[in-house]
């Protein structure tokens, strides 16, 4: 990846505080304290102790050389950077919030197509401009959450609870999916039920190497299962089998190409779990060549997603505040 020499000149201007006393909203750092921003910033790079700010353009375009986790994120070292730069400990001349450094920040990263945001950790993290999609390494949905991302994990449990299947792929699986990088997520006539052909939305996805996946999705509410008699809150394998046939088997039309492409994978996605006879009566339905085009995710795989990305919850699960009655004021 590179950037321009002016964005590099600014950023490293941000970092090294050259800004009038009075005026700037960045620390003033001296050859000592640059080294020791690249080491918070976790890297063994030492200020030589030539000029501050063409050193640190130089630094930031090494930076900027080393692998990206994705097509649409700079290397995870430059993310960690803007991170320490923008330590809400550290505001100047403002208040924690610090907007008139994100506002300096911004209007360098714009020119090459990101925009820095600080998000409710108080963390601040790039979004990449026209795919909006948060630049940060793979998350991951199998770590250890903290107290608060276990709150936040069963207040969407709540929601899920209580949701309808067209506000489970509106207000979870589309900004889900894109938070994950997917683009193009189209709902596939699902409130009509107008060709929809097995999915109720799909998308496309861009590998590192420009080659594009089409995938296509089929969202069920409830439990997945294999019984004979299956409740009404559940869906049976053999429908959802059907379903996956008929979205391999039919063609999409994608605008950005002015061609009808295939899928090349199908999501089954449920709100509820997905029993493991119910994976396996429709591996055993599926040839060998379909079965590797199948992947299943249930409700524990969307909620560990969710909170491994920092996915906004949908406004039906956020607390509801309460009204101050005036009996309840103290005079």
């Amino acid at each position: 990846m590179e950037f321009k020499q002016r964005t590099l000149k600014q950023i490293a201007d941000m970092i090294c505080g050259n800004f009038k006393a009075d005026e700037g909203f960045f620390r003033y750092r001296s050859s000592m304290f640059i080294t020791e921003f690249f080491q918070n910033s976790d890297t063994d790079y030492t200020h030589d102790g030539s000029t501050r700010n063409a050193w640190v353009a130089s630094t930031l375009q090494q930076i900027l050389k080393e692998p990206q986790p994705n097509a649409t994120a700079p290397p995870e070292t430059f993310s960690r950077v803007i991170r320490v730069l923008m330590d809400q400990g550290d505001a100047v001349n403002e208040g924690i919030e610090r907007p008139g450094a994100l506002a300096l920040l911004n209007a360098a990263l714009t020119r090459e197509g990101y925009e820095a945001f600080y998000a409710p950790d108080n963390k601040c993290y790039l979004r990449h401009i026209s795919t909006n999609t948060i630049a940060i390494a793979s998350p991951n949905p199998h770590r250890p959450f903290s107290q608060v991302e276990l709150q936040r994990r069963e207040q969407l449990i709540t929601y899920l609870d209580k949701c309808s299947e067209d506000e489970l792929i509106e207000e979870v699986l589309q900004p889900l999916f894109r938070q994950l990088g997917f683009h193009r997520i189209t709902v596939a006539g699902h409130k009509d039920k107008a060709l929809e052909y097995g999915k109720d939305l799909w998308m496309k996805y861009t590998l590192p190497t420009q080659h594009i996946l089409y995938f296509g999705i089929q969202v069920k509410k409830g439990k997945l299962d294999a019984a004979g008699v299956t409740k009404s809150t559940n869906s049976n394998v053999a429908e959802i089998h059907n379903q996956a046939l008929m979205m391999l088997g039919h063609e999409i039309f994608d605008p950005e190409v002015s061609r009808t492409v295939l899928v090349d994978h199908a999501f089954i996605v449920a709100g509820g779990e997905i029993t493991k006879a119910a994976k396996n009566w429709i591996g055993t339905q599926l040839d060998n060549a379909k079965r590797s085009q199948i992947m299943f995710m249930d409700r524990d795989d969307i909620l560990n997603l969710c909170v491994a990305t920092n996915l906004p919850l949908p406004d039906g699960a956020l607390p509801k505040k309460t009204m101050i009655q005036d009996n309840d004021l103290p005079f």
